[in-house]
């Protein structure tokens, strides 16, 4: 008898040719713990830590719809020593498309209570960004047979920017990666294509190719500006905005304004349509349909 075939679903995603399009999860306060144990399936929630301190935490996140993620640095040795204080952060993309960080450390799980003051803060400007690359295997298979790759590349070259983190959302699109706290998602990368997207995008130069939205953005709307960057070419993170919509059922009339030298607007039709169930992730056999968002037209006005 046979074995049964291993299942990927990140294999199955490319086989089946899933787009990229739209998939980035809204968020625009990225909440960072260092956490060098091992990491439960369920992440943060699943940490060992005093209940107190932990849903402390956790209310004043879900008062501004953070996300936490725990994330530790790839394969090296810190600078403080194994014994040293685990560092936080917390990332913030405000309104006016500032990206705000502010960084601490913890030792006691009551030092979380310095996290959550943070969350009511604005935080400072002048950061680096983060980049953040999926490996939560305990999540999902193919995000650490496809993001270990990644993030080894990647630490190799920005060592001071990169961290591994837990799930981000978009299994099927493994490697994942996330530049925050801009909130750029990237997908489906291997560690050639990531060292290429990731200087590209440090450059301010994001192009279409593996980016699956801004999470600042609608589904719709993170559509739309990636067509546009496909028909124009690679632009900033803020060279772009969404300044009207307009709905009729499952289709979206979206207009896109750009700064010179990119056109002043661009009119993009949106079309989202739910495919047959399959299994989206390693972890489980359940099958679901998923949202896909298509391109109609695009014109100038």
């Amino acid at each position: 008898m046979t074995a049964a075939r291993r299942f990927f679903c990140a294999d199955a995603a490319e086989a089946r040719g899933d787009p990229l399009l739209g998939t980035a999860p809204y968020g625009v306060v990225w909440v960072l713990l260092e956490y060098r144990g091992g990491w439960p399936a369920n992440g943060f929630d699943g940490l060992a830590l005093d209940p107190g301190a932990k849903a402390l935490l956790y209310s004043a996140a879900q008062a501004v719809r953070a996300r936490i993620l725990l994330v530790r640095r790839h394969g090296r040795e810190r600078p403080e020593g194994p014994q040293g204080p685990n560092r936080w952060a917390v990332l913030r993309h405000d309104r006016s498309g500032a990206h705000r960080q502010q960084w601490g450390t913890w030792r006691r799980d009551e030092d979380l209570a310095r996290v959550a003051e943070a969350l009511g803060r604005p935080g400072g400007l002048g950061h680096p960004p983060v980049v953040l690359v999926c490996t939560h295997g305990r999540h999902d298979t193919c995000c650490a047979v496809r993001g270990r790759p990644v993030v080894r590349a990647l630490s190799e070259r920005w060592p001071d920017l990169v961290w591994e983190c837990t799930h981000i959302g978009g299994d099927r699109f493994a490697a994942n990666v996330v530049v925050a706290p801009d909130g750029t998602y990237y997908g489906r990368l291997d560690a050639d294509s990531s060292l290429a997207v990731v200087e590209e995008h440090l450059a301010g130069r994001i192009g279409p190719d593996h980016l699956r939205g801004y999470t600042d953005l609608s589904p719709p709307h993170q559509a739309a500006v990636t067509a546009v960057l496909r028909r124009f070419g690679p632009a900033g993170r803020h060279d772009y905005a969404v300044t009207a919509t307009t709905r009729v059922g499952d289709h979206w009339r979206v207009r896109v304004t750009g700064s010179p030298p990119r056109p002043a607007a661009v009119d993009v039709e949106v079309r989202a349509h739910r495919t047959p169930p399959h299994r989206l992730t390693c972890n489980g056999p359940a099958k679901s349909a998923a949202v896909v968002y298509e391109i109609v037209s695009l014109g100038v006005p």
